[in-house]
């Protein structure tokens, strides 16, 4: 899937203006409410950025997270990927994350000097139960 910017330089689905509009061209309360995001924190990595989003539920009374891979294939064109989280899978999530980093860091790469990679509890450690997959 790739996207082309509109004339402000969003790409469809990336809170900008594009992304808000309904049908008709015209943006409700609810559903700005829905689309705006609450937090964003965005990591450029060479041809890739990643974004991590806060947004509301169209109800307005619930978030959730989308994580977004976007990579320029030329100029003006990107492909993206996007994964929805829900708070009830939070917990599961980052657990598997952590588990799977360190399954890297420990395994796979022990002589890589991971730079900006925080401290993360082993896998000794027993936060990491069968029964929360």
């Amino acid at each position: 899937m790739s996207y082309e910017p509109d004339g402000q330089g969003h790409t469809p689905n990336e809170g900008g203006p594009a992304s808000s509009r309904s049908y008709d061209g015209k943006s409700s309360e609810k559903e700005r409410r829905y689309r705006d995001e609450i937090y964003s924190r965005r990591i450029p990595a060479g041809k890739r950025t990643y974004f991590f989003d806060v947004k509301s539920t169209r109800s307005g009374d619930d978030f959730f997270i989308t994580i977004t891979e976007s990579k320029r294939i030329d100029e003006g064109r990107y492909e993206k990927h996007k994964l929805f989280l829900y708070k009830e899978d939070f917990g599961k999530f980052v657990r598997a994350m952590h588990e799977v980093m360190n399954h890297i860091r420990e395994e796979c790469l022990p002589d890589y000097d991971f730079e900006d990679l925080p401290d993360l509890p082993s896998d000794e450690e027993d936060i990491y139960r069968d029964d929360d997959y």
